[in-house]
């Protein structure tokens, strides 16, 4: 979400705007083979789920620079087996929440104050947390509330919005980035950013859950919070746009160690049972985009985190690897739809690998067992313009092979319609 400035001609400013979204997505996958199910696995009989998320975006400008966002939003519905059983599930639009009734609850309710400076203006739309007018490029933002840390950082043109690109965990997100979130993907915190033409810094400073995947944060901030640091540089090749990214985080918390927890149980060990203050998590991640042509680009991403202590936050994805493309539509008369294709493979450290094979289970992933092996997938998608940029819709499939790192089970094959309304 790029930083809303004020420009000089304050008659060009859009004081308040209002949007709405509302995403459908309806999943079915048949029965495959499976040699054991366990606590968090994908169960092997055929299933059909749909998601619903509906958010209503209201924005506001306060003084000169300042500007305050608040999003209520109601979801409902869940994945297959409860949204468990693979690392990089199908669909982003589903939460671990325990419950597939519609809930409403703040989504996001934030502020933030920009100081720029120079004489190098844009132009920027009315969208979906940003007010119409004016930026320059070269500015100071800082931001404070509620958000989804996802607003601001690992941003990619053609992978980063389940709502309206793929679907899957693995390509929505650097995987291995355990990024900071309550139990429906939002977190409190700060957020800097230095921006210049070509290039942007910007650091993030948030609170965590009491407990993994959990919605109730833990207030000793000094022991309980994570810091994400990224580096984005923009250039041209060919006159063609691309960008890298470059990202860096640690958290620390009341986390488990998954060797700890095989040492003090080694029939059934649990990391939930041998959680303590002064554990963390940090890791790595590169993300890099580029068009092509005005209407064909690719992308690539890569991660890592060291695999020591549990998954807090995301999903159990320690090493992680994607590539894809996206192609508009221009060459059939459609300029508007879009074409896109997106491998990724995801694997886990050798500590997280010796828990799950003792019979442990993590909030996402468990099968009793493990036969490891890299977690594989493949998604499609063809997203149509039905109606006036208004309305999308989009038939994907995906095929995952090795769900939860296990030999033993799969391969998956997902298909899935998206509707997607927003204006």
């Amino acid at each position: 979400m790029p930083a809303v400035l004020l420009a000089q001609d304050t008659t060009k400013l859009q004081r308040f705007n209002l949007h709405f979204q509302q995403t459908v997505i309806t999943q079915t996958k048949p029965g495959f083979k499976a040699a054991y199910t366990g606590q968090n696995s994908l169960l092997p009989q055929s299933e059909t789920a749909t998601s619903l998320t509906t958010t209503l975006y209201g924005g506001t400008r306060l003084w000169k620079g300042a500007q305050a966002y608040f999003n209520t939003e109601m979801s409902g519905g869940a994945g297959f087996s409860k949204t468990l059983g693979v690392a990089g599930f199908p669909n982003g639009e589903t939460f671990r929440v325990g419950s597939a009734e519609p809930k409403i609850y703040i989504a996001r309710l934030f502020a933030s104050q920009v100081f720029e400076w120079g004489n190098d203006y844009e132009n920027v739309e009315d969208d979906l947390n940003q007010l119409a007018g004016k930026k320059s490029k070269r500015y100071i933002s800082i931001t404070a509330g509620k958000f989804g840390i996802s607003d601001f950082f690992d941003n990619n043109s053609f992978s980063h919005d389940p709502r309206t690109q793929f679907m899957n965990w693995s390509l929505m997100s650097n995987g291995a980035w355990d990024y900071p979130a309550n139990t429906r993907g939002y977190i409190i915190g700060a957020v800097a950013e230095l921006g210049l033409p070509n290039w942007s810094l910007r650091y993030a400073f948030t609170m965590v859950p009491t407990q993994a995947n959990g919605s109730v944060l833990d207030e000793r901030i000094g022991k309980a919070n994570t810091q994400t640091l990224e580096y984005e540089q923009r250039y041209k090749l060919n006159g063609n746009a691309g960008a890298f990214r470059l990202l860096a985080f640690y958290n620390k918390g009341k986390m488990g160690k998954y060797n700890d927890a095989v040492a003090a149980n080694t029939l059934l060990p649990d990391v939930s049972s041998v959680t303590s203050y002064g554990n963390k998590k940090y890791g790595f991640g590169i993300n890099a985009e580029q068009y092509l042509t005005p209407d064909f680009g690719i992308f690539a991403k890569a991660s890592y985190n060291d695999g020591k202590t549990e998954t807090w936050f995301f999903t159990e994805i320690d090493r992680s690897v994607s590539l894809g493309a996206v192609l508009k539509g221009t060459r059939w008369k459609r300029a508007d739809d879009e074409l896109g294709i997106a491998f990724a493979g995801n694997g886990i450290s050798s500590e997280h690998r010796k828990y799950l094979a003792a019979g442990g289970y993590g909030f996402i992933i468990g099968d009793g067992r493990l036969n490891y092996s890299t977690e594989m997938l493949a998604e499609l998608y063809y997203k149509l313009n039905a109606y006036q940029h208004k309305v999308w819709l989009t038939p994907d499939y995906q095929f995952i092979v090795n769900p939860a790192y296990n030999k033993d089970r799969g391969p998956v094959h997902v298909f899935a319609l998206r509707a997607h309304v927003e204006f």
